[in-house]
């Protein structure tokens, strides 16, 4: 009798301490939304070199210009990226994470820094994505601001070789990928205004 109580308790016991194990390393496993995030830290400091793969067009601003970004800032729970265009020093891409999704926001600035009219317009995940790609529609703040942007959806790639910015206006013509790569790091100076 003893016997089969020790022995019933043993395969009790083994079964518990089985799925504390599996509980822990499931516990332990990251949204791919963080592992995305992650993806940041090794590049903080470093620039890149871009170039339009879609939607470019004569006289949009972006054509011809020398496009650079650059890892600003990696923090456990926000990356910020300036986006270069020639001269023009105003754009900041901001990727936060809260509640295992993350939210793009684009800050715009002027030369002397003050935020511009249309600023942290963007979207957030509705689910936590992939670890190489994260898509985000436009949010009530961006319908807001900026009426026919309600339509946007951004999405961002990266992996060990690339990072690529893309966005798509449901509805309309409107698509523009820049494409960056990480592989080849640039020198440069430049920091947003």
């Amino acid at each position: 009798m003893i016997y089969l109580y020790m022995k019933s308790i043993t395969s009790y016991t083994v079964v518990c301490i089985l799925l504390l194990i599996v509980n822990g390393v499931l516990a332990q496993d990251k949204p791919n939304s963080k592992v995305f995030l992650e993806k940041f830290k090794s590049l903080e400091g470093k620039y890149f070199e871009g170039k339009i793969i879609a939607g470019g067009k004569e006289g949009d601003g972006f054509t011809g210009q020398k496009l650079i970004m650059k890892v600003m800032q990696y923090e456990e729970r926000e990356v910020k990226i300036p986006f270069f265009v020639g001269e023009n020093k105003s754009r900041t891409w901001i990727f936060s994470y809260s509640n295992q999704v993350l939210t793009l926001k684009h800050d715009h600035r002027h030369e002397d820094g003050s935020p511009d009219a249309i600023t942290f317009y963007g979207g957030t995940a509705t689910n936590e994505g992939a670890s190489d790609i994260q898509m985000f529609p436009a949010d009530q703040e961006t319908c807001q601001l900026i009426d026919y942007a309600c339509q946007n959806v951004w999405w961002i790639t990266i992996d060990e070789t690339t990072y690529t910015y893309n966005l798509r206006r449901i509805g309309s013509d409107r698509v523009f990928t820049v494409s960056f790569d990480l592989t080849n790091p640039i020198e440069s100076t430049m920091m947003p205004w």
